[in-house]
């Protein structure tokens, strides 16, 4: 048994590995996850909306709250997460790693992009989830700030 796997099962928490595929069990949650992080590498705005609720958040890594820039309500999200897609035409989300704790779920990830000025960017980075209803109420991003 891997340390992760071990902490994990002591904690009564459930994970997906680098596959995606459950270590612990499968659960909708789990599923919901991964068609998320999907939906981040088809750049499917539409798939990652249909993952979230109604009166969604997104914290993003970056702005100038302390939390980083909030965007609230679908129609704020669903214009953040074009811009993404926007600012990095190339990019991509490897390597999705879930684990859910009741309510919550984490899911790990490494960044890759390239912005239209031809900056590469390789970050590792997660996402703290706020589940409600079967879909994600809040996304709140961190990503390390990585310097060449």
């Amino acid at each position: 048994m891997t340390r992760r796997r071990a902490l994990t099962a002591t904690a009564g928490v459930l994970l997906t590995g680098a596959s995606g595929s459950a270590e612990a069990a499968d659960t909708p949650v789990l599923k919901l996850l991964d068609d998320f992080a999907a939906a981040w590498n088809r750049h499917d705005v539409d798939g990652l909306m249909a993952c979230m609720t109604t009166d969604c958040v997104f914290e993003a890594s970056a702005g100038s709250e302390v939390a980083g820039t909030s965007h609230v309500g679908a129609a704020a999200v669903r214009a953040a997460y074009a811009a993404v897609f926007t600012t990095y035409a190339d990019a991509r989300w490897n390597q999705p790693r879930h684990f859910v704790a009741g309510k919550r779920a984490v899911s790990e990830w490494t960044f890759t992009g390239t912005t239209a000025a031809g900056a590469k960017v390789e970050v590792n980075g997660c996402d703290i989830f706020t589940l409600a209803g079967g879909k994600i109420a809040v996304k709140n991003s961190y990503r390390k700030q990585r310097t060449a």
